[in-house]
């Protein structure tokens, strides 16, 4: 990518190809707060105009190690890496949404990246007897144990946005917040545009310490 903006620094997305990570790469080139960006993926994605402003590594999940090169020289990295237990099952849905990041997180921190910014879910708790939240709440305390400079976890409700693939009962409730956050903007729900916009802004001005906040309409943050 050509040095457009952001003083030199560089960045890497996993999980571009979803529905958070298609939006977040859109504002990063929009903004240019990085003169490189990185995409890091199970394949190359068909980005179209925008495919000649970013590098793309192509990595094997089940072999991460073997890629740690893909992971070296990038001063931030955006983790929106993740599957459902309906898609994957449900030891899928923790190698990926637990597993892979933990890992991909502690190479990251090996080559060099300074702070990671991790989009977790609303109500994430490693003690939670729900798979979903626990496995969020276990790689948050898995990616913050590994030492960043700068840790952001977002954590997000029900996300409003057009998905790629089908999920019945979850259109059926981005239906209803979506009405009711048009009205009344709620911790309930959060257009992906904002999650999208919140990760770019917390790596422009960085919180220290390990504050807890909330950004309006549901994107809950954590900073270590």
């Amino acid at each position: 990518m050509a040095a457009a903006g952001g003083g030199g620094r560089s960045c890497f997305v996993l999980g571009a190809s979803g529905e958070t990570g298609r939006v977040l790469l859109t504002e990063l080139l929009a903004r240019r707060p990085f003169a490189r960006v990185t995409l890091i993926g199970r394949r190359r994605l068909s980005l179209g105009e925008a495919e000649a402003a970013v590098e793309q590594a192509v990595v094997d999940f089940e072999r991460l190690g073997e890629h740690a090169a893909a992971f070296q020289g990038h001063d931030v990295g955006f983790c929106c890496l993740g599957t459902t237990r309906a898609k994957a099952g449900a030891d899928g849905f923790v190698r990926v949404d637990r597993d892979y990041v933990a890992q991909a997180a502690e190479l990251a921190r090996a080559g060099g990246c300074k702070h990671f910014v991790l989009q977790s879910s609303r109500g994430a708790n490693a003690q939670s007897r729900f798979l979903y939240l626990r496995v969020k709440g276990e790689v948050e305390n898995l990616v913050q144990a590994v030492g960043f400079d700068h840790c952001t976890i977002l954590r997000p409700a029900v996300l409003l946005c057009k998905r790629q693939e089908s999920r019945p009962m979850e259109w059926i409730v981005q239906q209803f917040l979506g009405a009711v956050a048009r009205l009344f903007p709620t911790a309930y729900s959060v257009p992906v545009e904002l999650v999208a916009k919140a990760m770019v802004a917390c790596v422009l001005q960085p919180g220290e310490g390990k504050d807890e906040h909330t950004h309006g309409r549901g994107v809950g943050c954590s900073h270590g």
